[in-house]
Order: structure tokens, then sequence, then C-alpha cells
């Protein structure tokens, strides 16, 4: 079992900063990649960035060049630094682990982002 504890989000005004934190504990030895989703309300959950244990990134077109993923602690926490923040970026944002063989199937609680001036 895989648990993930988030910390980060809140209120931004456009074209600011923002980091997210997430901590994983439990089995973490069985994580292959670490990243981020969020959920807008009436959407559909998108994938945002994300992590490999190697260290190879993946980001949504939307956020590319704008958020940037990292891992440190063992690879046991990851972070999303978000930059040039969008009204349009506003949404639940939900921490994620994958396992080896698997895709992402744990999730922490999710933390809100909200961008409005």
């Amino acid at each position: 079992q895989v648990q993930l504890v988030e910390s980060g989000g809140g209120l931004v005004q456009p074209g600011g900063s923002l980091r997210l934190s997430c901590v994983a504990s439990g089995s973490t030895i069985s994580i292959a990649a670490m990243g981020w989703y969020r959920q807008a309300p009436g959407k559909d959950r998108e994938f945002v960035a994300g992590m490999t244990n190697a260290g190879d990134a993946n980001y949504a077109e939307s956020v590319k060049g704008r958020f940037t993923v990292s891992r440190h602690n063992a690879n046991n926490t990851v972070y999303l630094q978000m930059t040039d923040l969008k009204p349009d970026d506003t949404a639940v944002y939900s921490c994620a682990a994958a396992k080896w063989l698997a895709g992402y199937s744990y999730w922490g609680q999710g933390t809100q982002v909200t961008v409005s001036s």
C-alpha cells in the first residue's frame, strides 16, 4: 500500500507561482513513477506532469514551459513547481503514483489550486 500526502495548494494571482509537494510512504519501493493530475469542476481528470524513477519527465502540452516536476528524498517526494499560472490552471491537483507494469493507481486527497485576480 502507498500513501500520498500533499501540500502547497492555495490562491494565487494570474502570472504567479505556486509549488506543490507530495510525500509517499508505505510500499514506496514499488513505485515506478510519481506525478500530478488535475480536475476542474465538471471536467475530466487530466494528466499534468510526471517523472519516472530514472528521471524522465513528461508534461501535458498545456503546461510545458510553465510547470516543472521534480523528485527528491530518495524519490519518495514529488514536487510541481508552477509558474505563469493562468485561470485555466484552476483545479484540484492530485498527487499520483504508478507501480511497475501498471498505470497511475495511487492518489492523494487532492489540493485546490485557484488562479484568480
